[in-house]
This record gives C-alpha cells, structure tokens and sequence, in this order.
C-alpha cells in the first residue's frame, strides 16, 4: 500500500439557495492557486450544488485532472450521541433514528473509501462540507465518536490527513485558510470573537 494525502476542504461560502457567493467563488478561486502546486491526482465533490462549483473552480486550477462526484462526501450528521450535550440540544431536536442511522452509513461509507492508504501514491482533495471533515479529523485522531461536535470549519479552509500502511494517520493541516485574505477568512462560522 501508498500513501493516500488526503485534502478535504469545505465548499466555498454560498447562499441560502445552497449556490457560491462572490465570496465563495473568490474563496474557490484562491484555494485553486494553493493546490495548483501540489500533484493533485483527482478532485471528489458532494453532489450538492455549493461543493460542485467549488470543485469546477478549484478543477480550472488543475489541468488535466479528473474532476468528480462522490456520494460519500454529501454533507450529512455522521453521529448522534445517545447523551446529549446541552449546548447541541437544539441542533438535534426532531432527529429521529432513522435519520440518524441514515447519517452512520454515509460515515462509514466516507471512512471507507478515503480513510485508509491507497493502493498507489495519490494526492485527492475532497470538496464537501463541514460535517464530513468534521469526521474524517474525529477519525484520524481515533477520538470519540462524539467529538466531530464542534470540530468547525471555515469556507474552503484545508485540512490535509496523510495515511500510511501500518501507521496511524498523520494530521498535518487542520483548518488552515492561510490563502485566503482577512476578509474571506472565518467564513461559515457563527457569531463571535474570533482569532
């Protein structure tokens, strides 16, 4: 087995239409320039509308490489805790188990596919969204599976898993929006004070 570099990445910001903003498509525009140098073998995308574009952008940056739709990338609640944290009460109100068991097989479809070494050296970048990164983060560091709570992540901020045969992952970049200027950073996030 080869190492699998693994660049997951949260759409660019979009409308409440699920469509890329001018930010979003500025932010699509830069994370291209970045990953422009790396040897990028193929881009995934969800099939929803704001990760499509994002990926059309990003692919206008990368020549020849294979730009396509991967199911297992639809944004999706990968976990529901039995014992809920307080503060996420809200969040899962009326999620009942069927959706939940629903959001599982999709986590486990994703970890499957792209959480593992590959069978050649490869460098894939993931466009999808804040929840899959969530879990693809919570599961290179084999923490709880309650931990993707809260595991936030900006428009078009990098993560970068490597995985080896033999080895546990290696977490090299979490959420880094070094491409992007001030003003499309922390995109995606709530309210508050932020560094």
């Amino acid at each position: 087995m080869a190492t699998r570099h693994l660049y997951a990445v949260r759409h660019g910001a979009a409308d409440s239409f699920g469509r890329l903003t001018d930010a979003g498509q500025r932010q699509s525009e830069l994370l291209g320039e970045r990953l422009a140098g790396l040897p990028v073998d193929a881009v995934w995308h969800s099939p929803l509308p704001r990760a499509v574009r994002c990926a059309q952008i990003v692919g206008e940056y990368l020549p020849g490489v294979a730009v396509r739709e991967a199911a297992e990338l639809l944004d999706h609640v990968p976990y529901v805790p039995d014992e809920m944290p307080p503060a996420w009460a809200g969040f899962f109100d009326g999620y009942d188990a069927a959706q939940a068991a629903e959001g599982a097989v999709i986590a486990d479809s994703l970890t499957d596919r792209f959480a593992r070494p590959a069978e050649t050296e490869t460098h894939e970048v993931l466009i999808t969204h804040a929840y899959p990164v969530a879990w693809l983060v919570r599961h290179a560091l084999d923490a709880p599976p309650v931990r993707w709570l809260g595991l936030d992540c900006g428009n078009t901020a990098l993560t970068a898993i490597e995985y080896r045969d033999g080895l546990a992952p290696t977490m090299l970049l979490y959420n880094d929006m070094s491409h992007l200027p001030a003003e499309l950073r922390w995109t995606g996030f709530g309210p508050g004070a932020l560094p």
